[in-house]
Parts: C-alpha cells; structure tokens; sequence
C-alpha cells in the first residue's frame, strides 16, 4: 500500500471486503464533483459496482434537477465517499439540502480533500473510490421493462446514469 498525503492508503479494488449493497443502499454514499473552488455533493443510495470494458466501474445516477449534476457534467472526474456510522447526520443533511441554498459541506462538518487526479473526497471518509467518467446516458421510460420503476419518477425527472473507471480507492 501507498500512503496518500491525506492520511489514507491507497488500496486494490481486489482487497475490498466490504458487503457493497450495503454500502451504497443501507449506508449510503456521497457523490461529489468539482475543485476546491466550487464543489458540490450529493447523498446517493442508488449505484453499483462492476466490471465493464475491462475496466473496475462504478454506476451512479444523479437526476437533473440536482445541483450536483452542472458539477458532474462539468468535470471528467467524480467521487464516491463512504462513510462509518457517525455520518448519518451529515449524510441525510447532504441528501436533503441543496447545495444552490447552502454550503452543505460546510452545514455537515466535511472537509474537502483533492487527489491528483481531481477527485474531490473528504477527509472524514472511511473508503472513497476516484473515477473518471467513461460514459453516461439518459434513462428513457419507454425502456423501462417493469412498470412499476415509473413510481419513482412521478416529476418525470429521470436520472442520468454515469459510468466511471475507479482509477483509485483509498481507505483510511
């Protein structure tokens, strides 16, 4: 393992042991891009993890409407943060509130860190995996094959889905 100047390893993607469906739907996760200058995140429990391309990806999906999405799209490289137990607050709260209102980072107690590569993650993070997009598309209802997945749209606000290599995963 490498250390990281901010205190983490960095580590392979093989050597995660961690139960992903929790990860991303019980713990939840935050999705962020951006720079130190202007950044935003967004509390995420829809994802995946997997292989594509030959490539380690990570799946997310951020609707539109969210402030995190000029950010995603503005930049080749975003972030996943997982966090332990103690986050829940400043999870729910980056979740709940937009960042166009308020400095989320700053209201849920984060600290911004930046990797290299761009990656903005935080320093209260217990895993965080970097990744440069490599596609996206828009979900379309008319693909839907099961009905009842429109119930999560009643705004009709579908998501962008994004697909990213994980370039790097850091653990603290």
């Amino acid at each position: 393992m490498i250390r990281t100047e901010e205190n983490f390893d960095i580590i392979d993607l093989e050597g995660i042991t961690e139960n992903v469906f929790k990860m991303i739907d019980k713990d939840w996760m935050l999705v962020t891009a951006g720079n130190m200058q202007s950044l935003n995140t967004m509390t995420a429990s829809w994802g995946g993890l997997g292989i594509l391309w030959h490539k380690r990806v990570a799946i997310i999906f951020v609707r539109p409407t969210r402030f995190t999405y000029q950010f995603m799209e503005e930049e080749d490289i975003f972030s996943l943060s997982f966090f332990g137990g103690n986050y829940r607050e400043a999870l729910n709260l980056c979740g709940t509130q937009s960042g166009r209102d308020i400095n989320k980072v700053e209201k849920a107690g984060l600290t911004p860190a930046i990797r290299e590569s761009g990656g903005i993650f935080f320093q209260e993070s217990s895993l965080v995996f970097i990744c440069k997009k490599l596609y996206f598309d828009d979900l379309k209802p008319d693909h839907f094959l099961d009905p009842t997945i429109e119930d999560n749209y009643p705004k009709k606000d579908y998501h962008r889905m994004y697909i990213g290599e994980i370039i790097e995963a850091l653990r603290k």
